[in-house]
């Protein structure tokens, strides 16, 4: 277990390389194309270089973690001889399905197959593999390198052998595990999703704006960062994917996404990613307020 696979260099891949390569474990970082990896490998120097200012490591750390990662552009030379295989590609459903396939047809049998999904079934993924019992949800919060919790779920087949060694695993990251149950959106997003999804229903009736609804759930709930926010740095297609997951699971109207979600999705306005969601993260009106263009009445 000392050989890691990641599949996916995005927020939440290159996230999951950094935290396991700076534990000191070998890493196969693998994505379809040269740019995404370069991109992905520069997100986790930029990050180590954070980390090297507030002095929690030191240059030498740094250069042993990038060691540590090596990047391939295809499955199969990136999960030779691997323990683990953790798939963090895009939230789709025939994607992580076709994903698995093809790690079913090249792993070893004995090599632990993760998801870091957010809500879809472990249980239908690991029906993709001849051996289901090896298929687990591992899912990481992002920031990866930052964020304590891991998310830990198991599919109908999943043995307690394997449930075990992750449980174990997730330890040695200093991470602290929680074992929960297949069911659609877990609990992180089952409860997370519902929440942001009405601070957007909040935005689209008129209630109050943007700055307003986040305001009032920093101050007045603790919440380090209002929902509208958040939804911006998860992203807005990714919240819009886990609650179409959760409505067609539950077949309960309350988990269907927000027309004003589902119009800005349409448009394009994903937030950070894009540069624009809730907030304008473009550099000349940096995380400005934007309610006005999103509210029911514009």
């Amino acid at each position: 277990m000392k050989k890691i696979a990641i599949i996916g260099a995005g927020t939440m891949g290159n996230g999951i390389a950094h935290t396991f390569a700076q534990f000191g474990y070998k890493v196969n970082l693998i994505d379809i194309s040269k740019e995404s990896l370069q991109r992905g490998m520069d997100t986790i120097s930029k990050n180590l270089d954070r980390m090297v200012a507030k002095e929690k490591i030191t240059e030498a750390d740094k250069k042993e973690t990038l060691n540590n990662i090596t990047t391939h552009i295809d499955i199969p030379s990136g999960v030779k001889n691997v323990g683990l295989v953790v798939e963090a590609a895009t939230e789709n459903v025939k994607l992580k399905l076709q994903i698995f396939k093809q790690l079913d047809a090249t792993c070893s049998e004995t090599t632990i197959l993760a998801t870091n999904t957010s809500s879809i079934s472990i249980t239908q993924i690991a029906a993709e593999v001849s051996n289901p019992e090896r298929v687990i949800g591992m899912h990481f919060m992002n920031p990866v390198p930052v964020m304590k919790l891991v998310e830990i779920i198991r599919g109908y087949n999943t043995s307690d052998k394997v449930t075990k060694t992750i449980m174990d695993l997730s330890k040695k990251l200093d991470k602290v595990s929680v074992e929960v149950n297949d069911y659609p959106g877990f609990v992180a997003n089952r409860i997370l999703m519902p929440m942001i999804n009405e601070a957007i229903e909040t935005l689209y009736n008129g209630v109050a704006g943007v700055y307003e609804i986040d305001t009032v759930m920093k101050l007045g709930m603790a919440h380090p960062m209002g929902p509208l926010q958040l939804a911006d740095f998860i992203g807005l297609d990714v919240c819009h994917s886990i609650l179409e997951v959760m409505y067609n699971g539950f077949k309960n109207p309350k988990y269907a996404p927000s027309p004003l979600l589902t119009n800005m999705v349409m448009a394009g306005k994903l937030g950070v990613k894009s540069g624009e969601g809730f907030y304008d993260y473009s550099e000349n009106r940096k995380a400005e307020n934007v309610s006005k263009q999103f509210s029911k009445k514009a």
